[in-house]
C-alpha cells in the first residue's frame, strides 16, 4: 500500500489528559503502514481520482459497498468496510464531503470531529488520512489542518471530577502537497485552540470551584503570554462608582470583580471585548426554580469566551490591540443580597430599578462597559453573554443572537462566524420605553416585549459613541452531547468567532 500515500505527510497524535485536552501533536515524513483505519474522501461531484485508484487496489471492492449502500458522497455520511487480507489496514472509512463548492474548513472541521468520534468508537488508534479533489481547489495543506483542527476540538474532555477519565490516543497521518504550508496553517488554529480550551475549562468547572476570585487567578495565567492582567476589588468598584456590578456580587462571601485582561499587540485603538462573568446565578431573591438552575455555572461562558480570545491573540503573536474586560459575581441570596425594587447607581451616572434580581447580567455588563469605555477609548466594544432566555426562544441553540446599528459590523461578524460553525443570527434593537421607572433613569427588564431585545436595549445606554455589537449566546454556552467539533460540556462558543473576525478584519 506505500505507493497511494505520498513521501510528505503530516503526522497527528490526539490525546486526552486526566483533567482537560493536553493534545499532543507532533510532525513526520514517515508513513504508518500499520495503521488501523484508512480514510479516504468522497465527493458528492467531485472526480474522486484517489477513491478509484485505490479502489482498483482492492478489486473494485469499494465501489460495490458505494453502490450497495447507495452511497453518494453527500456531507458527513460515511461508509466502511473491513479491509481485505491483503491490505495492512483493519478498516477503511469513506467519507463524504459533500458538493465541491460548499466544502470549506466549517465544514471540514465538523467532518474532523465526527470522524474523530467515530474512531474513538471503533477503538482505533491509528489513521492514515487521503484528500483527493473534493473542494476543486488545490489546497489539501487547508484540509489538513482544519480537519486535525476539528478531531482536536472534538477531542477535549472535561473530566476532572472522573475516578478513571479517558486515555484514548488517535495518531493520524495526513497526505499534503507541502508539511511547511500545513503547520503553518495549523500553528494558527492551535493558538485559537487554546483559547477554545481555556474558555471550555473555565464554563465547565463546577461553581465552588470557579468563584471570581479563581476566575481572576486563572486570568492572571495570561502573564506570561505578556498580557497585561487587572483585578479590581469590591471597594475600589465602590470607588469609580461601579454600584450596579459591585451590587450584583453583594450576595456572596467573595463580592464583585472586575477583571481585565489587555493584549496590546499593536499600536492601534484597541478593540474591547467585554464579557458577562456570572459564575453562578441563583436567580438572586427571584430564584430560579427547576433544573435549569443546575446548568447556571456556565452564566459566566461570556467573560470565559472574551478572555480565550485574548489567550488565542497572545498565543498567535497578533497585530492586534485586544483588551477583555470582564464583569465578574456570583449571583445569590443573603442578607446582604439586593432586592427586587432596589435602585443602583451605575457609573455612567443612569440609576436602575431592580424589578428582578435574576436579570443581573446586564448590570455587571454596564459598568464593565462603562469601564472598557472610560480606560480603553476601544475604536470598537463587542460584549458576549449568556444573557436571556427569550434569545433561546427566538434562535434556539444553533445560532446566537446578534444585536446592532453598525450594520459594517453585524455583516462581518456574522460572515466570520460562518467559516468557523459559530453562526449568529440578527435581531432588532428597539422598545426602550419599556425600560422606564417611576423611581429611577430606567429599569432592569422591559415591561413585556421582546425580552432579548429590550436586554440589549438596555445595554445600549452604556455604548455611548463607540461602535458597538451585543451577541447573546444563551443556549450555546453548554452541549450535553458532543457533536461536530463539540465535545460535552463548555463549548468555548465566541472564541473562534471573534478570533477570526480579528484576524480578518
Amino acid at each position: 500500500m506505500k505507493h497511494i500515500i505520498k513521501a510528505s505527510l503530516l503526522t497527528l497524535a490526539i490525546s486526552a489528559s486526566l483533567n482537560t485536552h493536553a493534545a499532543q501533536f507532533s510532525f513526520s515524513s514517515k508513513v504508518d503502514n500499520d495503521a488501523h483505519t484508512l480514510i479516504v474522501f468522497y465527493s458528492q461531484d467531485g472526480k474522486n481520482n484517489q477513491f478509484k485508484n485505490l479502489d482498483k487496489q482492492f478489486n473494485g471492492q469499494l465501489q460495490r459497498i458505494i453502490d450497495v449502500e447507495n452511497f453518494e458522497g453527500k456531507y458527513a455520511k460515511t461508509t466502511q468496510l473491513i479491509a481485505p487480507l491483503n491490505s495492512n489496514y483493519k478498516r477503511i472509512l469513506v467519507v463524504g464531503t459533500g458538493k465541491q463548492n460548499e466544502l470549506n474548513k466549517a465544514r471540514i472541521a465538523k467532518l474532523g470531529g465526527n470522524v474523530h468520534a467515530q474512531l474513538v468508537k471503533y477503538k482505533a488508534d491509528t489513521a492514515n488520512v487521503l484528500f483527493d479533489d473534493v473542494t476543486g481547489v488545490d489546497a489539501n495543506h487547508l484540509l489538513a489542518a482544519n480537519f486535525a483542527h476539528g478531531a482536536n476540538l472534538r477531542d477535549h474532555r472535561f473530566e476532572k471530577y472522573k475516578q478513571t477519565p479517558s486515555t484514548q490516543t488517535v495518531t493520524y497521518s495526513f497526505d499534503v502537497d507541502s508539511t511547511k504550508k500545513t503547520k503553518a496553517t495549523y500553528k494558527q488554529l492551535e493558538s485559537i485552540q487554546a483559547g477554545v480550551f481555556l474558555a471550555r475549562d473555565l464554563t465547565s468547572e463546577v461553581a465552588t470551584e470557579m468563584t471570581p476570585v479563581d476566575f481572576a487567578n486563572a486570568a492572571k495565567e495570561l502573564e506570561s503570554l505578556g498580557v497585561t492582567i487587572t483585578v479590581l476589588k469590591p471597594e475600589q468598584l465602590k470607588e469609580l462608582g461601579m454600584g450596579a456590578l459591585e451590587a450584583v456580587g453583594r450576595g456572596s462571601d467573595q463580592g464583585a470583580r472586575l477583571v481585565v485582561a489587555h493584549y496590546k499587540g499593536s499600536t492601534d485603538d484597541p478593540i474591547a471585548l467585554v464579557g458577562k462573568g456570572i459564575t453562578f446565578d441563583s436567580g438572586g431573591y427571584s430564584i430560579k426554580t427547576g433544573a435549569s438552575i443546575a446548568r447556571m455555572k456556565s452564566d459566566m461562558a461570556g467573560a470565559a469566551a472574551v478572555l480565550g480570545t485574548v489567550k488565542a491573540m497572545a498565543m498567535a503573536k497578533a497585530d492586534k490591540n485586544v483588551v477583555a474586560v470582564m464583569g465578574m459575581a456570583a449571583n445569590m441570596v443573603s442578607q446582604f443580597a439586593v432586592a427586587p425594587g432596589d435602585v443602583v447607581r451605575t457609573a455612567e451616572g443612569l440609576s436602575v430599578e431592580i424589578l428582578n434580581t435574576d436579570a443581573e447580567g446586564r448590570l455587571v455588563l454596564s459598568d464593565a462597559m462603562w469601564y472598557a469605555r472610560k480606560h480603553f477609548n476601544p475604536s470598537i466594544m463587542i460584549d458576549v453573554a449568556t444573557l436571556t432566555g427569550s434569545k433561546i426562544r427566538a434562535v434556539g441553540n444553533e445560532y446566537a443572537a446578534v444585536f446592532s446599528k453598525d450594520d459594517t459590523l453585524v455583516n462581518q461578524l456574522t460572515l466570520a462566524g460562518e467559516q468557523v460553525n459559530e453562526n449568529l443570527w440578527r435581531l432588532p434593537l428597539g422598545y426602550k420605553d419599556m425600560l422606564k421607572s417611576d423611581i429611577a433613569d430606567i429599569t432592569n427588564v422591559g415591561s413585556g416585549g421582546p425580552g432579548a431585545t429590550t436586554a440589549a436595549t438596555f445595554l445600549e445606554h452604556f455604548a455611548g459613541e463607540t461602535r458597538w455589537v451585543h451577541i447573546d449566546i444563551a443556549g450555546n454556552a453548554l452541549v450535553k452531547k458532543g457533536k461536530g467539533e463539540l465535545s460535552p460540556g463548555g463549548t468555548g462558543y465566541g472564541v473562534r468567532l471573534l478570533s477570526e473576525w480579528l484576524l480578518a478584519n
